[in-house]
């Protein structure tokens, strides 16, 4: 079964657009089981696409909140990525240069792709995933943030 949305037409289980946010290009997923999303959580799967560009500020601090902690899913993606990818590869990629690398790298993060579960709409739920790379054509490696329903991060996670 189908069902239909003013913003997103009709969706079956699973529906995906390439959507600008800022000066970058998002693939923008959402996985909507027909029977079980409600008219509510697809209203704000819509309001938060309309709003990528600060939801990517909001994760990217997030980012930058966990570098204190060398254990952090944060630290270990760096660590990962100055291992698994040449510097040169990551200075060419770098879209500012404050004199501290860490947070170069995580200012110059391509946003890749965000899937919304509108399933997930309490508080502390994975509503919203944002999936990040650096040169994401050289590792498989990526940092994803965890928004809830309110756009809280809820999570940030590495997969090195």
């Amino acid at each position: 079964m189908a069902i239909e949305h003013d913003y997103f037409g009709v969706i079956g289980d699973y529906w995906a657009e390439r959507v600008d946010a800022g000066d970058q290009e998002v693939e923008v997923v959402l996985d909507a089981d027909p029977d079980t999303v409600n008219d509510e959580s697809l209203d704000v799967a819509a309001a938060m696409i309309g709003d990528l560009e600060r939801l990517d500020g909001d994760a990217r601090e997030a980012f930058v909140s966990e570098l204190a902690s060398v254990s952090s899913p944060t630290s270990l993606y760096l660590t990962h990525l100055a291992q698994d990818v040449a510097a040169e590869s990551i200075d060419e990629v770098l879209s500012r240069e404050s004199g501290d690398r860490q947070i170069d790298i995580l200012r110059s993060l391509e946003l890749l792709r965000v899937d919304f579960r509108p399933a997930n709409d309490g508080d502390e739920e994975s509503f919203a995933v944002f999936e990040y790379a650096l040169v994401a054509d050289e590792t498989d490696a990526r940092l994803e943030a965890t928004l809830d329903v309110h756009g809280d991060v809820v999570n940030v996670d590495a997969h090195v």
